[in-house]
């Protein structure tokens, strides 16, 4: 049974030059907006208006009884940009936000301007690990996956390096509601945006990171070479919030997208796999 499908009122903030373009930030399965964090001065510097929220089940939103499903998160966020009489914005999402940016791209392209996907997927597989994660989540809480959820987020040298940063995602991670995590797992579950690629005409640019255990790049090259004209970026030493990780290499990649001049399109001769 699929959970109340009716849109949540998502909790989020607003902040940079008033007037000026919007970009929304979506968040990763088990982080709240703070996740951002490394990307925020620069993209309000640069002159960007940015949207943060935190996605259903997850920080200061509401915990819907799940299983949700990626229409489901798609509809809080029209709805959230409904409420703020935002009519188009920049979209830049990492993992399952990496997914909404997505379908919102697919099922809403009116309200899309630029796209940045990154550290995503368009089928994650397998369904069963998903199904199995969402139980063992709702039976012991979200403590029980932490410590693995962190170890994929960052390499291995990151967190020898910078233990606090690791030690402050696996407590993120924990904190976040056994049932908005699991309900999300089931939208991941579920999860198949293959054929919505195809459809999707906002300039994108897909970011991988080349040690991301979690997302691949061969994920990244899969919807690089399914939405037409996008381009491909490996951020070398990066596992799956590269984001943090990498914060100066992935900052300079969406800036150059969505404050660049308009984002050309590609031919598959022209991708680069390398950052």
């Amino acid at each position: 049974m699929i959970g109340d499908s009716r849109p949540v009122a998502v909790d989020y903030e607003l902040t940079g030059p008033p007037d000026a373009p919007v970009v929304l930030l979506a968040n990763s399965l088990g982080s709240t907006r703070q996740m951002w964090d490394p990307q925020v001065p620069a993209l309000t510097d640069a002159g960007l208006r940015v949207l943060r929220f935190d996605t259903r089940g997850h920080g200061r939103s509401p915990v819907p009884p799940g299983p949700y499903t990626i229409d489901d998160l798609g509809a809080d966020v029209v709805a959230l940009l409904d409420q703020l009489d935002l009519a188009r914005v920049h979209v830049v999402g990492l993992s399952l936000g990496g997914m909404l940016g997505m379908w919102l791209a697919g099922h809403a392209a009116a309200r899309v301007d630029r796209l940045v996907l990154c550290c995503t997927s368009a089928l994650l597989g397998p369904p069963q690990a998903w199904a199995e994660r969402a139980a063992l989540v709702r039976a012991e809480g979200t403590g029980a996956v932490a410590d693995a959820v962190a170890a994929r987020w960052f390499t291995p040298g990151f967190a020898a390096r910078q233990p606090a940063t690791v030690a402050a995602a696996r407590d993120m991670i924990a904190a976040t509601p056994p049932e908005g995590y699991a309900g999300c797992c089931a939208a991941i579950e579920r999860l198949d945006l293959t054929g919505v690629l195809r459809s999707i005409t906002a300039p994108t640019l897909v970011i991988a990171g080349a040690d991301d255990p979690a997302t691949p790049p061969a994920h990244g090259a899969a919807i690089a070479v399914g939405i037409p004209g996008a381009t491909l970026r490996v951020v070398d030493d990066a596992a799956h919030l590269a984001n943090v990780e990498q914060s100066a290499a992935v900052t300079r990649l969406i800036l150059a997208q969505l404050t660049g001049p308009t984002a050309e399109r590609t031919t598959d001769a022209d991708r680069s796999d390398q950052w």
